[in-house]
């Protein structure tokens, strides 16, 4: 998020209010910049069709430490140091099982926290950008962006009014 942009902020008291102002301004053709709750509403998540691909990298991932993990331990118990003894087969392979499903969770839990982090453009050092602090507390914000509204700014400031808002401000 750029912070020299202009927004319009609207301030709900409760997830109620909220849900029904999101949901007409929706109806109005208003372009919704970001909602900040201090938990997750799933009539929001599915209203602002934000779609993500991290379910499939994290699959990829999963797969390729589990091809990386199976083939690691082959080469290294049957190809580069075999151990015969008490009668075992060259490949143990189901001593591999335990091993491999712990590690590709492992593998899938660090590679999927990088490419979230890096995807959301968060890493050590950053400044944080914060909209509204009672955000997390227990405000729910609904943040537009001024230039990509897509309506007039009195008829949005009308809307959230009339709907439950209990503050609307610029930032």
């Amino acid at each position: 998020m750029i912070t020299n942009k202009k927004y319009l902020v609207g301030v709900f008291n409760d997830e109620h209010t909220l849900i029904d102002a999101f949901e007409k301004a929706l109806q109005k053709g208003v372009v919704i910049e970001e909602v900040y709750t201090p938990y997750p509403i799933h009539e929001i998540l599915h209203g602002m069709k934000n779609k993500t691909n991290i379910t499939t990298a994290a699959f990829f991932y999963g797969l390729f430490a589990v091809v990386m993990l199976i083939g690691g331990m082959y080469y290294a118990a049957v190809i580069d140091w075999p151990l015969l003894f008490g009668g075992k087969p060259f490949n143990t392979f189901p001593s591999f099982i335990v091993v491999t499903i712990v590690a590709t969770i492992l593998t899938i839990t660090i590679l999927t926290l990088f490419t979230f982090s890096a995807r959301a453009k968060i890493f050590p050092g950053k400044n944080a950008v914060i909209i509204d602090v009672r955000a997390t507390d227990d405000k729910f914000i609904i943040l537009l962006d001024q230039e990509k509204m897509g309506v007039g700014k009195p008829e949005i400031t009308r809307l959230f009014e009339a709907n439950g808002a209990s503050e609307i401000y610029e930032k």
